[in-house]
């Protein structure tokens, strides 16, 4: 699986935490060299449902921080190369009617959505967002897991 020059790289939440946070399962990712290049050319993005998922997961005790929330998202947002996807009208409608049999929680169906909305590669390690990558419906880069 090759990484095309401009080709946009959009992050699941859980990769965004892992790699902000030197997980090891960031480290020992494969496609993490691929997620640096697109840095590297400003082809990195992060979704808005990623900042919502992470406030969540830290209002909620599932994700303790370093610092505190609204600074470790500022942080985040400044690492160079990645950008905020835009939120369009089209990605919500899309997000509702996604091709073939994808029915997940909401903010996957908006992933998934905005990744097919940019043309992008979304990069997860969520077994069922990498199955439906399987049906063609959405390009995928599987972070730190193989697909069965």
């Amino acid at each position: 699986m090759t990484l095309e020059t401009s080709e946009l790289l959009l992050l699941d939440t859980h990769v965004w935490i892992w790699i902000l946070n030197d997980d090891p399962k960031a480290r020992r990712a494969k496609a993490l060299e691929k997620v640096e290049a697109a840095a590297k050319q400003d082809a990195l993005r992060i979704s808005w449902v990623s900042i919502w998922e992470v406030s969540m997961l830290e209002a909620h005790k599932k994700l303790v921080l370093p610092v505190p929330l609204s600074d470790w998202i500022r942080e985040a947002l400044n690492v160079p190369g990645l950008s905020m996807a835009s939120l369009d009208p089209e990605v919500l409608i899309e997000s509702t009617r996604l091709p073939g049999q994808f029915n997940s929680d909401p903010m996957d169906n908006i992933l998934i959505a905005s990744a097919r909305h940019l043309n992008a590669r979304l990069v997860t390690a969520d077994r069922k967002i990498l199955h439906y990558g399987q049906t063609n419906f959405v390009k995928v880069l599987p972070f730190g897991v193989s697909i069965p």
